[in-house]
């Protein structure tokens, strides 16, 4: 019999440790990301989850043997520590011991131990679980937890419940033709665009609700600003005045996220460059006003959303004048989906919705929604929908809602930005699109 006692594992790399150990002899586990012969001594770089090291393999001074140890075998090793300002992260090891746990079957197809792998995108996705081996391509999704943390300690410091919400569905969010049907026992079924419906539900017992999961839209789009499934952030708040509520909610977000990163992914910047925007006041205009801005008075009426160069435009205005990676457009056409915004009571012919726009795309949409029951049949009916078909969504409705709001940010496309990546493919370490199911 085996017991197991959940003690934990004493092997794992520390950095901070180990910076702290010079003089001493540490042991930990790696991956060989690189090694360089010289004569009588070897270096050998050493890939953590995280950090790289430099350490030096000396004949007769190390026991154990680099013969048949190359890049892409796993060790455990021990080596004494030496404080080394040009190595990586100010240290270097002197290997007294070094023991091989496992070794490749065949060579990398990239080159991993450059700083970049030099290769194009579609070949980085083909191998894409050896191209994240790569320190410069793993940063990224390093990065990407970074957000994902800031987002879940501000919605948990701030009141929101984190829910799970099903992602096989009876009924898409957003409708259209831009859903992917599945056999569900013999059943019609979808998977989700979003968890729109459950987190309006939501707001009726917790008042305040959040959630991270993917979603899926059934676009067949090839751009490099469009995938099929992405990861939401998405959360819906009750007892709001406004959609203004929201968007300063947001702003708030999103600027605790950057604190976040930065306080947290120092060696991921550095190692990816980026540049992390300073958020105070994000600026806003209406729809109305971008339109007018971008192609004179009167255009308005001949369109219901923008175009990509439009967003770009749009935050150059924002760059130029205010200093900001991001704007707030809102108030788009009440005609235009989905039909779940409210219908702004000065003017019904736009909605109290908003996107977000970061660097030059999209990167959220939301607003207020409607909780009046009737008023949310009515609308149903005016886009040409039969309330019939919504009848489990409209309980929530029907038994009633606080006035509330919520949005949905895309973290592909929030990562993508903040990296000033050219694809999201890039911000996704395994991308599905409509050319894409492997890896």
């Amino acid at each position: 019999m085996v017991v197991v006692s959940g003690k934990e594992l004493k092997k794992e790399f520390d950095l901070a440790q180990a910076q702290a150990s010079v003089g001493e002899v540490i042991t930990f586990r790696a991956c060989v990301h690189k090694v360089r012969g010289m004569s009588g001594f070897s270096f050998v770089v050493l890939r953590t989850a995280r950090y790289l090291l430099q350490s030096i393999y000396t004949d007769g001074e190390c026991e154990g043997s680099l013969e048949g140890i190359r890049e892409g075998c796993y060790v455990e090793i021990s080596g004494r520590v030496k404080a080394e300002e040009r190595a990586f992260n100010g240290i270097e090891l002197a290997l007294t011991k070094i023991t091989l746990l496992s070794k490749p079957a065949a060579e990398y197809p990239l080159k991993v131990s450059q700083r970049r792998l030099g290769c194009s995108l579609d070949v980085n996705l083909d191998n894409r679980t050896v191209a994240l081996r790569n320190p410069y391509e793993r940063a990224a999704f390093k990065m990407q937890e970074g957000l994902v943390q800031g987002f879940h300690q501000f919605m948990q410091a701030n009141r929101f419940t984190e829910i799970h919400t099903p992602k096989i569905v009876a009924q898409g969010a957003e409708g259209g033709a831009n859903i992917f049907h599945i056999d569900y026992f013999q059943k019609p079924a979808f998977l989700n665009q979003s968890p729109q419906f459950y987190k309006q539900a939501a707001v009726a017992f917790f008042d305040r609700v959040y959630e991270v999961a993917p979603v899926y839209r059934a676009e067949k789009h090839a751009t490099s600003r469009h995938i099929n499934e992405y990861i939401g952030l998405d959360f819906e708040m009750g007892f709001i005045d406004s959609m203004y509520d929201v968007m300063a909610m947001e702003t708030a977000c999103l600027r605790a996220m950057m604190e976040y990163v930065k306080a947290h992914y120092q060696p991921e910047i550095k190692i990816l460059g980026a540049e992390i925007p300073e958020i105070g006041e994000i600026p806003s205009v209406t729809f109305l006003e971008a339109m007018e801005m971008l192609r004179g008075t009167g255009s308005a009426g001949k369109k219901f959303d923008l175009d990509p160069e439009d967003e770009v435009k749009l935050c150059e205005y924002a760059k130029e004048k205010y200093d900001s990676d991001f704007i707030f457009v809102t108030h788009f056409p009440s005609s235009k989906p989905p039909f779940y915004a409210m219908n702004s009571k000065e003017d019904p012919r736009v909605a109290y919705k908003f996107d977000l726009l970061f660097r030059g795309l999209e990167i959220t949409s939301g607003g207020q929604r409607i909780h009046d029951y009737d008023e949310q049949v009515e609308k149903m009916r005016a886009q040409g929908l039969d309330p019939a078909d919504f009848e489990s969504y409209l309980e929530s409705h029907k038994y009633g809602l606080p006035p509330h709001g919520g949005l949905g940010i895309g973290l592909e496309r929030l990562l993508m930005k903040l990296l000033n990546q050219p694809n999201i493919r890039q911000a996704s370490m395994f991308p599905r699109d409509i050319n894409r199911l492997l890896p």
